[in-house]
Parts: structure tokens; sequence; C-alpha cells
């Protein structure tokens, strides 16, 4: 299907983005007829980290597009940029006020650069770069990898190197680069033509990949970019949050300084979202090593959206030089317990409800990684409390809440390092299974009498991975087509570090996966040698207890 169907089906039509992919979709066809062949850029081969020096944390600042859609101004990023300045946001460590859409005229100059908005930014990018500058801070821009941008102003496809230069003569400091109007041409061949430009210009910009997590960009993406999107655009809603969050909790391996997973910018202080929401995803976003780009308006924030936007407990979380995208311990019934190793030797701990009414979540220090201590000390990060443990972690969480701890005490390790044996199925006595010892991706899986094959085997990953085989053959257990539903097919798949290959083998017997939350499951509770296994929501029979020896 088309780039612009797949991106209209993710946001409702009431949201400023879906606009913007309207927008697209009405300048798309005329574009794309209009352009002329152009040279195809080779497919970029595999680089090493793109090294630029920039987002050694992951950056933090403003955009524009979530509160304002395409009413940018210069007037409005200078008003955004004061209140930053002191509202405490600054000096929390939001750093960049970036431009999104919208920003220049229709047309290109004579010499085929972009031109400013005249009647939006009288003083240009420059002047408005100069004014955020002096104030300490940093500006941002937007531009696309294809012939227009999401609002149909031109993109760059074609025109990097000139573009990139105008940036830099302009004082710009950060790029969030776009995906629409692409024509097709391959991903990272697009949006590595703009990093080379980029740092062909001597400027540090640092460079944000908008491509909708298309192309399993976080395969490519640290030597491209300093983040990437890992999905498609996020809206001021809890079902939103929740989604996105599924599918970036997965993805911690590809993650680290001067190169992060993006789940797309804050609605904190947006939409639908509750107090208890808003926290719940700035918590998620934090414990994940994301970026930190707030949407809101800024110079109109309530008070209780800038205390949860400035809260330096949950920003020292995400800030955390180590570096570590927090994992997912166990989830079981929509509740989750996270746990991100931080550079001092403390854990920091998120309890998640997705549900809606409160719930008890309980975890141990062992099960997030301390060990080596008669007893813990526990910093309530939101609350600034603290309290001690022999090791018990628990909270009473609210609906679709999150609660944080910084865990110190003791010595950091362990967890994660894979093992390897038939995966047991407990209530049919026999072992999850690849029929005949195929190969082929798509097969669903079954149970069998254990016999010790190669077929049987299963190790699991440090990044959550259960595969089978091994070298060139080796296949991933996986849900099969991304689905959600109860009954999906679980199937072998080539690995490709999606979430939908992502399991948690939990403390209950349990397998559930990470983009679902369902539970792996013996269709009917069979027990018969061919059974097939698929994904059905946790209810603690016999036919969801897996045993990993």
């Amino acid at each position: 299907m088309s780039v612009f169907t797949a991106r209209a089906r993710r946001v409702p039509t009431s949201s400023p983005r879906s606009l913007r992919r309207t927008l697209a979709l009405t300048f798309a066809v005329a574009l794309l007829s209009a352009v002329a062949p152009m040279a195809v850029l080779t497919t970029a081969q595999p680089a090493a980290a793109l090294g630029n020096g920039l987002a050694l944390t992951p950056q933090m600042g403003f955009n524009d597009w979530n509160a304002y859609g395409c009413n940018v101004s210069e007037s409005l990023i200078k008003s955004t940029a004061q209140a930053m300045h002191t509202n405490g946001m600054q000096s929390a460590g939001y750093g960049y006020v970036n431009i999104d859409d919208c920003w220049m005229t229709h047309s290109r100059d004579s010499g085929g650069h972009l031109v400013p908005d005249p009647a939006k930014f009288p003083d240009g990018i420059k002047g408005t770069a100069d004014y955020v500058h002096s104030l300490g801070l940093k500006l941002g821009i937007y531009e696309d990898a294809g012939t227009a941008t999401c609002a149909g102003y031109p993109g760059s496809l074609g025109h990097e190197t000139t573009d990139a230069q105008s940036f830099a003569s302009w004082g710009v400091d950060y790029l969030k680069y776009d995906n629409c109007s692409n024509s097709g041409v391959d991903a990272q061949a697009r949006y590595t033509a703009m990093r080379d430009a980029l740092a062909a210009t001597g400027r540090p910009i640092l460079y944000s990949l908008c491509n909708w997590g298309q192309d399993n960009v976080w395969t490519w993406g640290a030597g491209v970019g300093n983040s990437w999107r890992t999905t498609g655009d996020i809206n001021a809603s809890y079902s939103s949050m929740l989604s996105i969050f599924h599918s970036n909790v997965g993805l911690a391996s590809y993650a680290g300084p001067g190169h992060w997973n993006d789940p797309d910018m804050l609605e904190v202080g947006n939409g639908s979202l509750t107090t208890t929401e808003s926290r719940t995803e700035f918590s998620l976003w934090s414990e994940m090593a994301a970026p930190l780009i707030v949407g809101t308006n800024v110079a109109s924030a309530s008070a209780t959206t800038l205390a949860t936007l400035t809260n330096t407990r949950v920003i020292a979380v995400d800030q955390d030089s180590l570096g570590k995208q927090g994992t997912m311990v166990s989830s079981s019934g929509g509740l989750d317990v996270l746990a991100k190793p931080l550079a001092n030797g403390d854990v920091s701990v998120a309890l998640f409800n997705e549900t809606g009414s409160t719930a008890t979540i309980s975890t141990t220090a062992a099960a997030v990684g301390k060990t080596g201590a008669s007893g813990y000390t526990l910093t309530d990060l939101w609350s600034g409390a603290t309290s001690s443990t022999s090791g018990a972690i628990s909270a009473s969480v609210p609906a679709h809440g999150t609660v944080m701890y910084r865990v110190a005490g003791g010595t950091t390790g362990g967890g994660g390092t894979g093992t390897a044996g038939e995966l047991h199925a407990v209530g049919a006595g026999k072992c999850l299974d690849v029929p005949n010892s195929t190969t082929v991706a798509g097969t669903q899986v079954e149970i069998w009498s254990c016999g010790g094959g190669a077929n049987q085997v299963w190790t699991r990953s440090a990044s959550h991975q259960l595969t089978v085989y091994s070298g060139g053959s080796q296949m991933c257990l996986d849900a099969n087509d991304n689905q959600t539903a109860a009954g999906t097919k679980v199937v072998i798949w080539g690995c490709n570090g999606q979430a939908n290959q992502q399991w948690l083998l939990n403390p209950d017997g349990t397998v559930t996966g990470v983009q679902s939350g369902l539970c792996l499951d013996v269709t009917g509770a069979s027990t018969a040698n061919g059974a097939l296994a698929d994904l059905w929501p946790c209810n603690g029979q016999t036919n969801q207890q897996w045993s990993l020896t």
C-alpha cells in the first residue's frame, strides 16, 4: 500500500497530524507526477555509529506541531523560548526549541534555496536562531526526505547539500527529517544523503530521523542519525501512548549514547490525557531513554503540567550517562515491571498499570538486577519519599498509572544473559516444536513430544528474543504480521528486532509478547501432538504455562 494510506490510518482525523497527512496526500500526486526522473541514490552500506558528539544523552526540547500544527511563526518560537528560559524547563535540561512543518514558502528561490515564509518569520530563520541562542537555547528546523514535506512544502530529496548549507548558515542546531513524498527511494539512502550533507557543513547539527518506524530503522539508524522514530505518530490519548509504548519497549538493544529509539513527542498536557496518564508517559519515556520533546503550549502550561515536565528525579533517569534503555522484567495481565540500570549502580524501576482499575504491582530487587545486600533503599521518583526493603518492591498503582523507584544498595548485574533449552508446555507435558524441522518463514509452531531435536531447542537472548536453529538458519519466535489480537498465530520468522519478536519469560510461568501483552497459548488447551500455538489473553490456565529447561 502507499506510504500515505498507511500513515493516515494511524491518527484520528481530528488531530493536527491528520491535517498534515491530508495535505501531504493533496500535494503528493501532483508533485510526484511532475518530478523528472532523478539520479538514483545507491543504498548506503552499514555504517559505524554516527559519532558527531551529539545526543550523548537523549535530546530534550520543544516542538510546535502537536499543539499548533501549521500555525508556526517567529513570534511563537520566540515566546516559547522565553517561557522555557523562565519557567524552569531550561534549567531542568530542555535545550532545543524546534520548528516543525509549514515554516517556508511553497517555492524555492531562483538559486534553488529554501525560503522562510516572510510573513511568519520576518527576521528569517537566522534571526529567530539568534534570539533563541541569546537565551542559551538551541534552534531546530524541520524538513523532509522526499520531494515535499507532509504539509506540501518543498522537500529536500535531491537538494540535500543546498539545504544542509542553508541550515548551517542560519545557525540551526537540530534537524527533524520526515518521510512524506519519498518517491519510493530507499529510506536508508535518503537519510544517509542528508547525514553526509550535514556533516559536510562542519556545523554540529543533531539529526533526528522521522521515518515512522518503517524499514526496521533501528537496525541501521545508529550509523545515520542521533535518533529514529520507532513508530507512527502519537496523539494525545492513552490508547495511542500505550500502543507506542508496546512497540518501542522491546528495542532496547539498539539504543545508546548518541543513538536513541524515539517513540515520538510527549503529549503531556494535551488532549484527553489525565494527570496520571501524563505522568505515565513521562515515566515510561524516561525509563526507555527516549528523547523528551515537549509538544504542548509551553507559555500557557499549567503548574501541574510543568511539575510533570520538570521532575528532575525522573529526568535524571532519562539522562543517565550509562545510556541504557530500560527493559521489561515482567508483564502479566497488563501489569508491567521495567528496569533500567544507572551509571552509579542504582536501578530505576517503573511499575506500570495498563488496566482500568487500581492494582498492586510487585517485583524483587533480584528480579531487577540487584544482589549482594541485606537491604535496599527505595526512592519514589514522583513523591521523593524514601523507604527501605529487604528485597520486595511493590506499590498500589492507579489505573493507567506508573510508580517509579530508584533502587540503591548492593550490586547491579545479571539478567538477560541468554538461556537455551526445550520450552516445555506444562499442561500438555510436551515441547514447543517447529513442524518437520522446517525453516520456512511463517510456519506456525506447535507442541510435540519432546525429543531434543534442534527444532525444539529455543534460546532466550539478552534482547528478549526466542530463537531456534543457529547460524544462517536461525529464526525467531514471532507474532504473525505484528498482530496483537487474541488468536494471532505464533510463527517462526527471520529475526528483525521488532517488538513482535520480543518475549518475556515471567516468574508465574507465562510467556508474554512484549508488543501485545498476550500469553503464548496452546490452542484449545489441547494436549495432542500437533496442537498449534497462538496468542491469547492471560488466564492462568496450564495451557499458558511454560518452562525453559
